[in-house]
């Protein structure tokens, strides 16, 4: 008997002997590995997307457009229509933004630039020397913890966590003998799954406050929500989320794995041993701080003075501001300066030409995501031209709206519906932006303010992230899963992050409850849970 045959029966036998639970998450993977290769589905959803604009354009399907008169992006006659691509117009829209769709993938370039910057701080050894440090004398337990609570930090700098903290945390699993996509899938719950959550203000904050505040104007004129509302209550949920997420990989994810054979792999992983860092790789993690310092104090004199030059021009504010826009350009100083500095001292870089060296061989890794990008971005485009996701966001929040719910439980399916619809509506502004003109004034008539309204689909938008495969980054996830795993399918991933959504979406929504409601403690500095009008 082969060894391929051993395996699987060995595995199958663990599954017949495993709660209903675990036999439920092998459904869901094998359903799921039914699809085909990641690419092969992108290029057939967009050609879906066409043929089905052109059924539903044919029979004139629209809704009401939700926003009020004269709000930017609302239409001329009040109607959204499916517009359709399957005829000469359409094929003429499909020829001419087939290249620019592809280019203008936003976390195409966000993802590049970034790369190159961590690639140094990468190969230069600065990354692993750092999570080294950190973890080496935490518990297993404390390791799962620190690397989900990172993960929901570097949602500051959004892109941050997908980049860097993902792929890191399979290296750091992997080198402590346990298997790496558990490490990969508690970094991307924490990033991901936990996207909303975070001890500081990131750049999310600002778009969804300002699409709230137009929405609550609807009803209130001189309604103001800033973008520290859900302030309090994102910090608390930072820490419920970090737990969940290491109480999930612990009894959840990692015992369904099981032990991981590198023969899996799809790469040379090389001898990944974890040890404590030597005195010249702290010396050398030591002036790459000074160095990051100096980076810091530099782009501070740009941004914390009234005069700042990378302030916003019109209002002399950092939101909307150069250096908030240009977030990626610094991620790339960050990581390459303070990674070039380390590799010096520690003799890992010597000159250009390692540098150059690290960042063509991180660009070289990623052939699978830029091809898998091609096909998303079309896929993405043709969604949005036709519509569709608009008239989908709109009929469901109808659907709720004719619920009839007046009581806090309404937040309940609230807190679904965002989630559902995220699942084909990735981006947390552009949801909103459909969303909260419904669901702001009609939650305020029945007495709840918007901020608490704000924080509820910061819930939804956020939990589904991980299971969804036309979230932006779910491609690079799953480049990065296949390294360690090389016939790893969608449906694999899936089950595996299926867990979390679970346990977040239950744990987030007991934990808004029982602040909003029965503490009575407010999201946000001076944020009503009530709105009187």
């Amino acid at each position: 008997m082969s060894k391929d045959s051993v395996s699987n029966t060995e595995k199958n036998a663990q599954i017949e002997n495993s709660g209903w639970f675990s036999k439920f998450l092998s459904t869901v993977e094998w359903l799921g590995n039914l699809l085909p290769h990641p690419i092969t589905l992108f290029a057939s959803l967009a050609l879906f997307i066409v043929v089905l604009s052109g059924i539903l354009g044919y029979f004139d399907v629209s809704v009401l457009d939700p926003r009020p008169e004269g709000a930017k992006g609302r239409s001329a006659d009040g109607i959204i229509e499916v517009v359709s691509l399957l005829n000469a117009e359409g094929l003429q829209r499909i020829v001419t933004g087939l290249v620019t769709n592809f280019t203008g993938f936003a976390p195409l370039g966000t993802v590049l630039v970034a790369l190159l910057g961590v690639s140094v701080a990468e190969h230069s050894g600065l990354l692993s020397t750092m999570m080294r440090a950190m973890v080496m004398n935490a518990s297993k337990t404390g390791v799962t913890v620190v690397i989900v609570f990172a993960g929901v930090i570097s949602n500051t700098a959004s892109e941050l966590g997908y980049v860097v903290l993902v792929p890191l945390a399979a290296m750091i699993f992997h080198s402590l003998g346990r298997h790496p996509l558990a490490g990969l899938a508690a970094a991307f719950a924490g990033v991901s799954a936990g996207y909303s959550a975070n001890l500081f203000i990131g750049t999310v904050d600002p778009l969804l406050s300002g699409i709230t505040q137009d929405a609550a104007r609807m009803l209130d004129s001189e309604y103001v929500v800033g973008p520290e509302m859900n302030w309090y209550f994102m910090a608390i949920s930072t820490f419920a989320v970090a737990i969940m997420g290491a109480v999930v990989t612990a009894k959840v994810v990692e015992p369904r794995l099981g032990t991981y054979d590198p023969a899996e792999a799809s790469i040379d992983l090389g001898k990944q041993t974890m040890v404590f860092p030597s005195k010249q790789e702290i010396k050398a993690m030591k002036w790459a701080g000074v160095s990051f310092v100096v980076v810091c104090a530099i782009l501070a004199l740009t941004i914390v003075p009234e005069n700042g030059i990378l302030r916003n021009p019109d209002t002399g504010k950092v939101t909307g501001s150069p250096f908030l826009k240009g977030i990626v350009a610094f991620i790339f100083i960050t990581f390459a300066i303070p990674g070039f500095v380390y590799g010096r001292v520690a003799g890992t870089m010597k000159n250009d030409r390692d540098v150059i060296d690290a960042m063509a061989k991180s660009m070289s890794s990623m052939g699978l995501y830029i091809t898998l990008v091609f096909f998303a971005a079309q896929f993405v485009a043709f969604f949005k031209w036709t519509n569709l996701g608009t008239v989908l966001a709109v009929k469901g929040a109808a659907f709720l709206q004719a619920t009839g719910l007046d009581g806090p439980e309404v937040f309940m399916l609230f807190i679904i519906m965002c989630g559902i619809v995220n699942l084909s509506l990735g981006s947390a502004s552009a949801q909103w932006a459909v969303t909260a003109p419904i669901f702001v004034p009609m939650l305020m008539l029945i007495g709840y303010a918007p901020e608490t309204i704000q924080a509820a689909y910061r819930i939804g938008d956020s939990v589904t992230n991980v299971i969804s495969p036309m979230m932006s980054y779910f491609g690079l996830i799953l480049a990065i899963a296949a390294r360690y795993k090389k016939d790893i399918g969608m449906g694999t991933l899936i089950a595996t992050m299926l867990p979390y959504s679970m346990v977040f979406i239950v744990g987030w929504t007991i934990l808004f409850y029982l602040w909003v409601f029965l503490f009575g403690m407010p999201v946000g500095p001076g944020a009503e849970t009530y709105y009187v009008a």
